[in-house]
């Protein structure tokens, strides 16, 4: 009897693959780089189960070319590129790992706040010119001690930001439809208030949301021109949260003192009319540090994750729910 096919769409860890092994037959991509469309159709058109990635995304059409489907298993969390509800209408799983990368997107959003506060790169580039002879009274920035953060969105990733941040002795603002705990106020500082009130007052400003139509473009002109003159931006939740064209503006005009991200505009796959490029005026401005959507790129954190997404491959293949499955077959087989 032969072995379900399992296609995974980009580089994983061999422990990955040697799990599936023992129950699959594998196809991996070995190299780095997103599979071409036409490479990847022509793989996974006899293919049980897939395991796809953040470039990766999934609508009705690519489903039809897989007629023997069983789980689309996300090694990511965030699923916007996903249409979940094609897969319950074909009878197909759709997981996402969700608990996994919440820690490693923190560290990192507190480093693009450090960095883009202390003016890091800035300082990189000057001493790569050889110029450095000692310290001058340069590049004065904008420390954590002190200042006031407001948080758009204070779900995992953002409550775990504010655990950090409590002991940088930080003000905190946030925004969201439910309530933190008084106790974590407390301890965290921190203080629910409309988001004309964040913005206005926060020296950073992180929108910590997903992507959504409600929330395309959250961080626009309008939102720009609210928020405390000589702010801090940083983006590491969705690229198109924030309108990149503004943030150049904003920047040029010093509205903004600086804008730090992991994640860009281009990277929304399914958005129609998606910028292709980051804008020249963002790359050229000497306050903007840039990160290549490195959140979870912490070694051990993204092998575990693609081991979660294999588990989760595992299960739906042995007839179980899968864990971290978005979809309910059973209720939708009932209806």
């Amino acid at each position: 009897m032969s072995k379900p096919r399992v296609v995974i769409t980009h580089w994983v860890h061999p422990e990955v693959i040697d799990l599936l092994q023992s129950r699959c037959e594998v196809v991996a991509n070995p190299g780095r780089e997103t599979l071409p469309e036409e490479n990847l159709r022509r793989q996974v058109a006899d293919a049980e189960a897939v395991m796809v990635f953040m470039p990766d995304s999934v609508d009705s059409a690519f489903l039809d070319a897989c007629p023997r489907l069983k789980v689309i298993s996300a090694a990511l969390k965030g699923y916007d590129n996903f249409d979940v509800d094609a897969c319950t209408e074909r009878g197909i799983w759709f997981t996402i790992v969700p608990d996994l990368l919440t820690a490693p997107n923190a560290e990192l959003t507190i480093a693009l706040l450090l960095a883009a506060g202390r003016r890091m790169l800035e300082g990189d580039r000057f001493i790569r010119t050889g110029k450095f002879n000692g310290w001058r009274p340069e590049l004065y920035g904008t420390g954590l001690a002190g200042t006031t953060v407001g948080i758009i969105g204070m779900g995992a990733v953002g409550r775990a930001i504010a655990l950090r941040l409590a002991g940088f002795e930080t003000r905190i603002l946030y925004v969201d439809p439910v309530p933190l705990p008084h106790d974590l106020e407390v301890q965290w500082n921190a203080k629910a208030v409309p988001l004309d009130e964040l913005l206005s007052r926060s020296d950073y400003v992180l929108p910590m949301v997903p992507l959504k139509p409600d929330t395309l473009h959250l961080i626009d002109r309008d939102k720009l021109s609210r928020m405390k003159d000589g702010a801090i931006l940083v983006n590491a939740c969705r690229g198109s949260v924030v309108d990149e064209i503004a943030v150049a503006e904003a920047l040029a005009s010093g509205k903004l003192a600086a804008y730090a991200a992991d994640v860009f505009e281009l990277e929304e796959w399914t958005r129609d009319n998606r910028p292709r490029a980051i804008p020249s005026a963002l790359l050229e401005h000497p306050r903007t540090v840039f990160t290549p959507h490195l959140g979870s790129a912490v070694d051990t954190v993204r092998r575990e994750i693609a081991l979660e997404a294999a588990r989760s491959i595992l299960q739906a293949l042995a007839g179980e729910r899968p864990q971290g499955a978005l979809n309910d077959l059973q209720r939708w087989k009932q209806l």
